[in-house]
Protein backbone atom coordinates (compact mmCIF):
# COMPACT_ATOMS: atom_id res chain seq x y z
CA UNK A 1 0.00 0.00 0.00
CA UNK A 2 1.70 3.25 -1.06
CA UNK A 3 1.09 6.52 1.43
CA UNK A 4 -0.29 9.00 -0.29
CA UNK A 5 1.43 12.45 1.23
CA UNK A 6 -1.01 14.51 -0.53
CA UNK A 7 -4.17 13.72 1.25
CA UNK A 8 -2.41 13.81 4.40
CA UNK A 9 -1.43 17.96 4.09
CA UNK A 10 -3.66 20.16 5.60
CA UNK A 11 -5.51 22.43 2.78
CA UNK A 12 -3.99 25.69 2.40
CA UNK A 13 -7.39 27.03 1.97
CA UNK A 14 -8.46 25.53 5.07
CA UNK A 15 -8.72 28.34 8.07
CA UNK A 16 -7.19 27.38 10.81
CA UNK A 17 -8.60 29.62 14.02
CA UNK A 18 -6.33 30.66 17.19
CA UNK A 19 -8.24 30.99 20.43
CA UNK A 20 -8.67 34.87 21.34
CA UNK A 21 -9.32 33.50 25.26
CA UNK A 22 -8.52 31.31 27.56
CA UNK A 23 -11.88 28.76 28.01
CA UNK A 24 -12.40 25.69 30.32
CA UNK A 25 -15.81 23.89 29.46
CA UNK A 26 -17.58 21.25 31.43
CA UNK A 27 -16.43 18.40 30.91
CA UNK A 28 -18.70 15.45 29.17
CA UNK A 29 -20.19 13.26 29.88
CA UNK A 30 -20.99 14.82 33.33
CA UNK A 31 -21.73 12.80 35.19
CA UNK A 32 -19.90 9.89 33.76
CA UNK A 33 -18.40 6.58 33.91
CA UNK A 34 -15.69 5.58 33.51
CA UNK A 35 -13.98 8.15 31.58
CA UNK A 36 -14.82 12.01 30.90
CA UNK A 37 -13.27 14.67 28.36
CA UNK A 38 -12.52 18.04 29.51
CA UNK A 39 -12.20 20.66 26.65
CA UNK A 40 -10.07 23.93 27.09
CA UNK A 41 -8.77 27.02 24.95
CA UNK A 42 -5.51 28.26 25.28
CA UNK A 43 -5.02 31.81 23.80
CA UNK A 44 -1.37 32.34 24.37
CA UNK A 45 1.58 29.70 24.64
CA UNK A 46 2.05 29.49 28.32
CA UNK A 47 2.35 26.72 31.09
CA UNK A 48 -0.70 24.98 31.41
CA UNK A 49 -1.54 23.18 34.04
CA UNK A 50 -4.81 21.41 34.92
CA UNK A 51 -5.85 19.35 37.76
CA UNK A 52 -8.07 17.27 39.55
CA UNK A 53 -9.21 17.71 43.03
CA UNK A 54 -11.40 16.17 45.28
CA UNK A 55 -14.74 17.61 47.47
CA UNK A 56 -11.69 18.22 50.35
CA UNK A 57 -9.50 20.20 47.98
CA UNK A 58 -6.91 17.35 47.83
CA UNK A 59 -4.92 16.79 44.73
CA UNK A 60 -6.38 13.73 42.78
CA UNK A 61 -4.21 13.84 39.65
CA UNK A 62 -2.36 15.89 37.56
CA UNK A 63 -3.61 16.03 33.93
CA UNK A 64 -1.37 18.77 32.24
CA UNK A 65 1.36 19.98 33.12
CA UNK A 66 3.60 21.59 30.44
CA UNK A 67 3.61 24.83 27.81
CA UNK A 68 1.14 24.73 25.36
CA UNK A 69 1.11 26.36 22.27
CA UNK A 70 -2.38 28.52 21.00
CA UNK A 71 -4.99 26.44 20.59
CA UNK A 72 -8.30 24.23 21.65
CA UNK A 73 -6.93 20.76 23.36
CA UNK A 74 -9.06 18.07 25.42
CA UNK A 75 -7.57 15.81 27.81
CA UNK A 76 -9.41 12.94 29.27
CA UNK A 77 -9.41 11.59 32.67
CA UNK A 78 -10.13 8.13 33.55
CA UNK A 79 -10.45 7.86 37.69
CA UNK A 80 -9.56 3.86 38.20
CA UNK A 81 -9.74 3.17 41.70
CA UNK A 82 -11.20 6.28 42.77
CA UNK A 83 -14.80 6.75 44.51
CA UNK A 84 -17.98 8.20 43.39
CA UNK A 85 -18.29 11.39 44.08
CA UNK A 86 -17.59 15.42 43.11
CA UNK A 87 -14.73 16.19 41.82
CA UNK A 88 -12.94 19.51 40.86
CA UNK A 89 -10.78 20.39 37.89
CA UNK A 90 -8.78 23.42 37.54
CA UNK A 91 -7.11 25.25 34.88
CA UNK A 92 -4.15 27.45 35.60
CA UNK A 93 -2.08 29.63 33.26
CA UNK A 94 -0.10 33.14 33.68
CA UNK A 95 -2.94 35.31 33.75
CA UNK A 96 -6.06 32.96 33.89
CA UNK A 97 -7.29 30.39 36.55
CA UNK A 98 -10.67 28.43 36.46
CA UNK A 99 -12.69 25.84 38.34
CA UNK A 100 -15.46 23.10 37.24
CA UNK A 101 -17.42 20.72 38.95
CA UNK A 102 -18.05 16.98 37.63
CA UNK A 103 -19.62 13.85 39.44
CA UNK A 104 -18.34 10.28 38.69
CA UNK A 105 -21.13 7.53 39.29
CA UNK A 106 -19.76 3.86 39.53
Amino acid sequence: EVWNFKSALLDINTPVTIPTVYKLEQNYPNPFNPATKIKYSIKETSKVSLKIYDLYGRLVETLVDEFKSPGDYVSSWHPINKASGIYYYQIKTGDFNSIRKMVFMK
